[in-house]
């Protein structure tokens, strides 16, 4: 898979939909580099750095969860540098990683098929926390490029984080636009919260967690229709 050059300081190592994939981001800053989300298993992650290693970047200082689900975050045990994450995907990781302990990986498995084609080979299942909670929203500079990592409502999950990088004019979606697994019903009320809060931005491009790039009207639009 190649790592695909967004804007100046913006990378996207594309979705994969056999393994259930999801866009991995990259932001370089001066000083410091920032990766969005953090992969759905170990070797999600060492294709990841594979491929910024051989475009010259630097591995990330710092990773951001979208949200608490599998393929954003079961590869947080193998990323470089530290992990954030709101509180609340936080405290669903602790969770589901009590569960599988007490239950063994089988009750993660059962979940999908594209789960045990990632976990293929006795993949060890491998849950953490994060290094850094925090609530609300939170402002952080790489040098030369600010990001802005906040919380709002959203259909997907009720921990939705997003991101973005203003001096790009680019913003992280995660999977917040879609609807909740395993059914994929969207609630029309928070979908229309997420519909309004993306009206209100001023980005060039928007990046959904399993998919191409969008534009803010090919968002809301789909926001805005009917299940």
């Amino acid at each position: 898979m190649k790592l695909n050059r967004l804007t100046e300081r913006i990378w996207i190592y594309p979705f994969e939909e056999e393994r259930d994939r999801p866009n991995l981001g990259y932001v370089r800053g001066d000083r410091r580099s920032l990766a969005v989300d953090a992969g759905h298993s170990d070797a999600h992650v060492r294709e990841f750095y594979g491929a910024l290693e051989e475009a010259g970047l630097p591995l990330p200082d710092l990773t951001v969860l979208t949200h608490w689900h599998w393929d954003h975050t079961f590869g947080m045990h193998a990323v470089h540098g530290l992990t954030l994450a709101n509180a609340r995907t936080d405290r669903y990781l602790r969770q589901f990683r009590e569960r599988v302990r007490s239950e063994g990986d089988g009750v993660f498995l059962a979940l999908h098929e594209s789960i045990r084609r990632e976990y293929a080979g006795n993949r060890p299942v491998v849950v953490i926390p994060a290094d850094i909670a925090f609530s609300g929203e939170i402002a952080l500079d790489l040098g030369g490029c600010s990001v802005r990592l906040f919380q709002s409502a959203a259909p997907h999950t009720d921990d939705s984080t997003f991101v973005e990088i203003p001096g790009e004019k680019v913003l992280f979606l995660g999977d917040s636009t879609g609807g909740v697994f395993p059914t994929w019903a969207r609630d029309a009320a928070l979908a229309a919260k997420l519909a309004g809060m993306i009206a209100a931005t001023d980005m060039d491009a928007y990046i959904p967690g399993h998919g191409d790039p969008m534009t803010k009207e090919a968002i809301i639009a789909d926001l805005m229709e009917e299940d």
